[in-house]
């Protein structure tokens, strides 16, 4: 391995890892999704993994298109740039209608009381909520499976916008196994921190006293998809 492919890979590692721990788009959806949805942690870690992998491997297919067919790095670079807003219009899109989905659930799920008369003459009250104890089963099921597609496909669309003009380019020069090389250590490094980003965060939920808004918990993880779409449209992060 020549002098820059391994100054090039510890430049792939470093660039990995901070490019996804400033990046909150890298782990903020699935840790509020994990909470809202109770994924359990295999499931977490299963959908994290498959959505880290299409979020570099998209932008590694395209610069192993461009790097063989001889395209220009600024056309590369601009057809990323269609992409970043392409994902970003999607995080706020899908964190537009879950949060309106969730506060439509919340009014719906709002506690009430009931009285009940026996035969004995006495009554008592009790509060209970009808979306938990009478919604049907089918709304979690036609939620399931759609939620971990979408945000398989907002992350396949969301580049890795300095993998393939500062990491793959330069390496391809040196040859094309020095470009494999940097783009596998930039992908494992990035999706790792995802990875540990997302754990954490959803461990640390897990201590915070949520029972008193978990009737809001769908409408916050919405929120906060939508808050990640923002700063990545408007804020540039």
């Amino acid at each position: 391995m020549s002098n820059e492919t391994i100054i090039l890979s510890f430049t792939a590692a470093s660039i990995g890892f901070f490019h996804t721990l400033f990046g909150p788009d890298h782990y903020v959806p699935f840790i509020v999704m994990a909470k809202a949805r109770k994924w359990s942690y295999l499931k977490t870690v299963v959908i994290t993994i498959c959505c880290g992998i299409g979020h570099v491997g998209s932008s590694i297919i395209l610069g192993l298109v461009g790097a063989s067919l001889g395209l220009a790095v600024l056309k590369l670079e601009i057809f990323e740039s269609i992409r970043g807003e392409w994902a970003g219009w999607a995080l706020i899109t899908f964190g537009f209608v879950y949060f309106i989905w969730g506060i439509r659930r919340a009014i719906r799920n709002k506690p009430h009381t009931h009285s009940h008369v026996h035969s004995d003459g006495s009554i008592h009250n009790h509060k209970h909520k009808h979306v938990e104890e009478h919604s049907h089963v089918h709304e979690k099921e036609y939620l399931a499976k759609p939620i971990p597609w979408a945000l398989f496909v907002i992350f396949v669309l969301g580049p890795c916008e300095p993998l393939i003009p500062l990491l793959m380019y330069p390496a391809v020069k040196e040859s094309f196994s020095s470009m494999i090389i940097v783009a596998s250590i930039f992908s494992l490094v990035t999706i790792s921190t995802m990875l540990g980003a997302v754990l954490l965060g959803a461990f640390g939920m897990s201590f915070v006293p949520f029972r008193r808004f978990e009737r809001y918990s769908h409408a916050l993880a919405g929120l906060a998809v939508f808050s990640c779409g923002y700063a990545i449209k408007f804020l540039g992060l």
